[in-house]
């Protein structure tokens, strides 16, 4: 498989890439790369056939945007290019409505981001964290408006309860009004909460799932070590980060899961890193995922896991270790239901099951 086995985002017509390019490191003086250096993996990402660019009003206060919105221009690609960008995070502390969901800020947000992307509108707009009390029905209304209006062709939702996508989903096939086309959410080897709640739903409600952090910061690529009660390593682990306090990846059940990637990576002679983002494509319901690179050379690492074709027993062993606990609607339940008999739904082929479009494709 390349980034050229194109395949639509949920039930819509947006054609995207197996791997999109996150550009959360452009403008980041931090732990990002220098302008020269974030051009060239674009570039890079482009010219190996890849269409899908990810962004956020929010990166670098907005110099992410403008890189982006430059790099596509200077090349002339806005029209092969799906262009992501997303609206929620506050970009004014002390005022409330530079933040949320409502439609007075959405408004703001998009005006801003079409400015800096030098753009006169967006493929795919998304909200980028559920705000917790703007009503879905003035989202749904306002991002549908926006559809309508041509500002933005489609529009996901990210981070955000299953429940409020399913809803918004439900509202806009009621109306035969736009609606979402995808979530995008967290997902790795150490973060597979999503499959209980969110993929059920993603699946009921037409929408592809693109996740995020695949490589969990940088753990999956096996750049930190453990000596002790200490961790060492360097990358965006290190020091404050949004992974830190309650959502370090520092525990004993993921080293176990890292201890079993390195394991099936040394089998196959490939890092761990490209092994993980394999394992990520492969699983039901993943339409694209967001890879994030601070050197071409890292993007390359990354862009060569399309070439890995994981067997059976490597994906058993993965998810085995990587298990999200007890799911109560599971296998075992649906045959107590029937009787000790197994029976398939409609669609679960494809949905439920490794082996579906996702690996389908790639034969």
């Amino acid at each position: 498989m390349n980034l050229t086995d194109y395949r639509t985002l949920g039930r819509s017509g947006l054609i995207v890439s197996p791997l999109a390019l996150g550009t959360m490191t452009y403008g980041n003086t931090a732990w990002g790369s220098a302008d020269h250096v974030s051009k060239a993996i674009f570039n890079a990402y482009v010219d190996a056939g890849g269409n899908f660019i990810d962004t956020a009003d929010v990166y670098s206060g907005g110099r992410g945007e403008e890189l982006v919105g430059q790099f596509i221009a200077g090349r002339g690609l806005r029209d092969q290019i799906v262009l992501a960008t997303k609206f929620g995070f506050n970009a004014q502390r002390g005022n409330p409505h530079a933040g949320g969901n409502g439609r007075k800020q959405i408004y703001r947000a998009l005006e801003g981001s079409l400015k800096r992307l030098k753009t006169d509108y967006i493929d795919l707009y998304w909200l980028h964290v559920y705000d917790m009390v703007t009503p879905v029905e003035e989202v749904l209304q306002t991002l549908g408006d926006l559809v309508r209006g041509g500002q933005i062709r489609y529009f996901g939702f990210s981070d955000m309860p299953a429940w409020y996508a399913m809803k918004a989903a439900t509202l806009a096939q009621t109306l035969n009004s736009p609606g979402p086309v995808a979530m995008q959410l967290e997902y790795s080897l150490v973060a597979r909460e999503l499959e209980n709640e969110h993929r059920p739903a993603a699946r009921e409600g037409g929408m592809g799932v693109v996740p995020w952090s695949p490589l969990a910061g940088g753990f999956l690529a096996g750049k930190y070590e453990r000596d002790g009660e200490n961790t060492h390593g360097e990358g965006r682990l290190s020091g404050s980060n949004p992974f830190s306090g309650p959502f370090t990846k520092f525990t004993e059940r993921n080293w176990a899961i890292l201890n079993t990637l390195r394991t099936v990576a040394g089998d196959i002679g490939r890092p761990p890193a490209q092994v993980a983002l394999a394992w990520a494509a492969a699983q039901p319901g993943i339409t694209s995922t967001l890879i994030g690179a601070s050197t071409v050379a890292q993007l390359e690492d990354n862009l060569a896991s399309l070439d890995i074709r994981l067997t059976p027993q490597q994906l058993q062993a993965l998810n085995a270790v990587s298990s999200p606990g007890m799911n109560f609607f599971s296998p075992d339940l649906r045959r107590m239901v029937f009787g000790g008999a197994n029976v398939a739904g409609w669609g679960e082929e494809d949905f439920n099951c490794p082996g579906g479009p996702s690996n389908r494709r790639r034969e």
